[in-house]
């Protein structure tokens, strides 16, 4: 997991975070600013046709620039309003359907995420093509051990310390997509057992 990039083009017009230091990039302050903005509404109840959601706030990424944002002030925010969101949609989804509904969804969660984890070292995930780079499988691996004592009890696992791991990569190594995958199911397990 790296940088964020966003998509959204905007005047800068906040100074809403820190500029990051001389001769580091940023996070592109009108990208920032505008799904801020959405995120706020949404917040405040005012999201109309595009809310943002929690599943949306963990992908979200922004472009580095210079004279951006600072990127783990932004990092940090957001990384707040996920928790946020995903605790009002964790209460409206119980209102509707339930307490056993969620538990029903958390246990697919598990599932899903012991499925991946228990398969062998080096074989977790599917591996990059002959010429195409990919996460390092041993330090991928390494970081799943750690989901497994999450998983059971005997090795508490923040939602911080899922967002901020970060790979190296090599020749034929784990398929980003599907670890980054599983990541936010992780993520999405941490808080749904708080």
């Amino acid at each position: 997991m790296s940088a964020r990039r966003a998509r959204a083009e905007a005047p800068e017009t906040s100074t809403a975070f820190p500029i990051a230091p001389r001769g580091e990039q940023g996070y592109r302050r009108a990208d920032v600013d505008t799904f801020l903005g959405r995120a706020r509404a949404t917040y405040e109840g005012a999201g109309g046709e595009d809310p943002v959601t929690a599943s949306e706030l963990r992908r979200t990424s922004f472009p580095l620039v210079k004279a951006g944002y600072s990127a783990r002030f932004v990092d940090a925010a957001v990384d707040r309003l996920e928790e946020i969101f995903f605790e009002r949609e964790r209460r409206a989804f119980v209102q509707e359907h339930g307490m056993g509904e969620w538990e029903t969804e958390v246990r697919a969660i598990v599932a899903d995420v012991r499925g991946r984890i228990t398969r062998p070292r080096g074989k977790r995930f599917r591996r990059r093509g002959l010429f195409a780079t990919g996460y390092k499988r041993s330090q991928v691996d390494a970081f799943i051990d750690r989901v497994t004592g999450l998983l059971d009890g005997s090795a508490p696992l923040s939602t911080g310390e899922v967002r901020e791991v970060m790979f190296h990569t090599e020749w034929r190594g784990y398929d980003e997509d599907q670890v980054d995958a599983l990541l936010d199911s992780v993520v999405e397990l941490v808080l749904a057992s708080r």
